[in-house]
């Protein structure tokens, strides 16, 4: 089973895992922001991530961790 792991230090929202997630796992959240004042991406459910890495090449700050 894959582990998707976000820096959300680091993350700035932008949105393009989101968009290039084919599971649509992915969302920005509207309640939890980082210290940098971002709203993170956050998973919705980990359980059903398949590992594709689609979410890490795209994001452009290299946040995105797949175990």
């Amino acid at each position: 089973m894959a582990k998707l792991i976000i820096n959300k230090a680091g993350c700035k929202g932008c949105g393009l895992c989101v968009q290039a997630c084919p599971k649509h796992l992915l969302a920005v959240s509207k309640t939890v922001s980082n210290e940098k004042g971002y709203f993170v991406v956050e998973i919705a459910e980990q359980d059903k991530c398949v590992g594709c890495a689609a979410c890490a090449i795209m994001c452009p700050d290299s946040v995105i961790e797949v175990e």
